[in-house]
């Protein structure tokens, strides 16, 4: 599963042909012994936990790499490798 970004202790994942289960393109986040998924099209919380503070970050990043995201949700369907996304700062 290949990490696409790291903020705030936050890391960011997109695993390769993940479509199965939640039907909809999305990431997971992991933060400390949290881990969460979600949805790149609203940043809905699609299963898991992260705290408030993280949840809101990730859900603010995913608005503001929305385009990037699906770009490399393709690549990771395809079984290509998904370019890194920046942090948010």
């Amino acid at each position: 599963m290949p990490t696409i970004s790291i903020f705030y202790g936050i890391q960011i994942m997109m695993y390769f042909y993940d479509d199965a289960k939640h039907h909809t393109p999305h990431i997971h986040a992991e933060y400390q012994d949290d881990e969460a998924v979600f949805s790149i099209l609203d940043g809905e919380l699609l299963s898991g936990n992260l705290p408030r503070k993280q949840t809101r970050l990730v859900q603010a990043w995913i608005e503001l790499y929305q385009e990037s995201l699906m770009l490399d949700w393709k690549l990771a369907m395809s079984g290509q490798e998904p370019h890194r996304i920046e942090p948010l700062r």
